[in-house]
């Protein structure tokens, strides 16, 4: 394998471990014993934890995205063991209820947000967990490797506001460690496997889980004028401008892509239809990385890692990956009452964010109360405040929520009350 003394450096010094493990076999362990992880168990993927039993979550998301990334990375040529760390780790930053909750977040820690500390980005939120909230070297997170870290950065910048990004101006001096010899804002070949597999598998997922609660149908993929919303919702949100695809183009990829052999079958829930769903996700995943596989190994590179290669995935298996995103979007995300939970659920993560300030450091859990006390400033207070509530999954977010509301003043049956009028349960 291509890795140097200097891709296995970690942040702090250790004393030497036992003989038979890789840097990188530790890596994973880390990540894969972390509390962290074991935390998006109770995380929304896409249709909320607890709806029901089959919809993934942030935690069978990861899993299914690491054995995705590893698989192919090995074929290149990448260390299976850093890709699969990666992996694991690429979404622990991510706070209760989705994306939703990041908006949430975003707009209290951005700039003129009540509780303003340089902005908030599930990316960024993630390599600080690895690399100074999680408890297993103190001072270091989980001291991962520099190449684990680097592998786990999807956007390799810094940023403060709008846009994704890959760590805090506070988390620069440990960014500019992990990116030490690295290509200025490229990501490693380990990122960009890790990033095709996150959209792989969720792109893919998202769809599987729709058909299971009956919010995506294969009549409506047959509908032509349904094929063109979605078409017109990929080329709006999920192809990139430098791809210049139009809705015209996907029609047309859409029409060939439900001709695939695979998309023959009607989900009614029985043992049949389950076994054909079953089989759509594995021909689908296959088929993008198969796909990715040969167009990177067409260089004729014999062993492939770092910088000394990119990813390639050809612009057709793209324009397949976004039109199931945009099917996602049209059928599962924009159900009907999902527009009134995602409110509701802004305004939870808003005002237990500003309950926990107005308490802290009594509020806050003890392993965030010594950054507290050690803060230098507001800026820094509040950026352990958003920790805080990152940290928290949707349902210890409500159970937070409701116990915050009760010191507030107020009876029992006041908080439920208050709890029945904006919807939950």
């Amino acid at each position: 394998m291509a890795y140097s003394s200097h891709d296995t450096a970690r942040w702090a010094a250790e004393p030497p471990k036992r003989a038979g493990r890789t840097d990188f076999q530790r890596d994973r362990a880390r990540v894969l014993h972390s509390s962290a992880l074991r935390r998006l168990a109770a995380k929304t993927q896409v249709v909320a934890v607890g709806s029901s039993d089959f919809p993934r979550t942030r935690l069978t998301h990861s899993l299914e995205c690491a054995q995705i990334g590893r698989e192919l990375g090995a074929a290149l040529g990448c260390d299976p063991d850093l890709v699969d760390a990666a992996c694991l780790a690429h979404d622990l930053g991510h706070p209760p209820f989705g994306h939703n909750g990041e908006t949430a977040l975003a707009a209290l820690a951005g700039s003129g947000g009540e509780l303003a500390c340089g902005g908030f980005e599930g990316n960024a939120q993630s390599l600080r967990l690895l690399t100074r909230l999680e408890p297993k070297v103190p001072g270091a997170g989980l001291n991962l490797t520099r190449a684990t870290l680097d592998a786990a950065l999807k956007y390799p910048c810094i940023g403060s506001g709008a846009g994704k990004y890959g760590a805090y101006e506070s988390d620069a001096g440990v960014f500019d460690w992990i990116r030490s010899g690295a290509p200025p804002g490229r990501p490693c070949l380990e990122a960009q496997v890790m990033d095709w597999a996150d959209d792989v598998a969720y792109s893919v997922h998202d769809v599987e889980d729709g058909l299971h609660a009956g919010l995506v149908t294969l009549k409506n993929l047959g509908d032509p004028a349904e094929r063109e919303v979605v078409c017109r919702i990929a080329v709006s949100v999920y192809c990139p401008a430098p791809w210049g695809a139009s809705v015209g183009e996907l029609e047309t990829v859409f029409a060939e892509f439900m001709e695939l052999p695979c998309w023959r079958f009607g989900f009614d829930g029985g043992p049949a239809s389950l076994a054909a769903a079953k089989n759509l996700t594995s021909e689908l995943v296959g088929r993008f990385c198969q796909a990715a596989e040969e167009a990177t190994l067409g260089g004729g590179l014999p062993v492939l890692s770092r910088y000394a290669a990119d990813l390639v995935v050809p612009r057709r298996q793209l324009l397949e990956c976004a039109l199931l995103k945009a099917m996602a979007a049209r059928y599962v995300m924009t159900r009907e009452g999902a527009a009134a939970q995602q409110a509701r659920e802004r305004e939870l993560i808003t005002g237990l964010a500003l309950a926990i300030e107005r308490g802290a450091p009594a509020t806050l859990d003890p392993v965030f109360r010594p950054s507290w006390d050690a803060a230098a400033g507001d800026e820094a207070r509040r950026r352990v405040i958003i920790d805080q509530v990152a940290s928290l999954t949707d349902t210890s977010a409500m159970v937070w929520h409701e116990r915050l509301a009760l010191t507030s003043g107020g009876t029992d049956d006041d908080v439920r009350d208050r709890r029945r009028r904006a919807g939950w349960r």
